[in-house]
């Protein structure tokens, strides 16, 4: 279920055309007909086509169907969508110059997007991990006795 924010209000036509524009390109980007996306979303073809055209508004389940075939970040429609808003969800200095990045694919920055929250999940995790380790000093009492070394003799 998506956690309703801030609804944004820029003219719906717009807003709605861009949203098209852009699942059309992520559709060709990973080099999918119109059909084989609807087979894979379970959404008909003839509504998929009115979606990219701009001419149909799509539910917040529709768009998620869409991101999953597309491999593509569901709230990034979700914000297209007018369904959440930009500012509610700031990406990171790294995250916004991979978008901006004109040299590559949608698909291509959403992998280097995704391999690097990954890389931040895990630092989070490591760092927690880190903390919740014992920082006590051993029992004096627990310790083994050191023997002296023996010194042997060379000949």
């Amino acid at each position: 279920m998506v956690n309703m924010i801030r609804l944004r209000s820029p003219k719906i036509s717009e807003q709605l055309g861009s949203l098209g524009e852009f699942i059309a390109s992520q559709r060709r980007t990973a080099q999918m007909s119109v059909r084989q996306l609807a087979a894979q979303t379970g959404i008909s073809n003839p509504y998929l086509s009115q979606i990219e055209r701009g001419l149909r508004k799509p539910s917040a389940e529709v768009l998620l169907q869409l991101s999953k075939a597309l491999r593509i970040s569901a709230e990034s429609l979700y914000v297209r969508a007018g369904i959440l808003d930009p500012d509610d969800h700031p990406g990171t200095p790294v995250e916004m110059a991979v978008l901006a990045d004109m040299a590559i694919t949608e698909r291509q920055k959403r992998v280097l997007i995704d391999v690097y929250t990954s890389f931040l999940r895990e630092n989070e995790k490591t760092a927690t991990d880190a903390g919740n380790l014992k920082t006590t000093k051993p029992d004096p009492s627990e310790e083994e006795e050191v023997m002296p070394r023996k010194e042997v003799p060379t000949t």
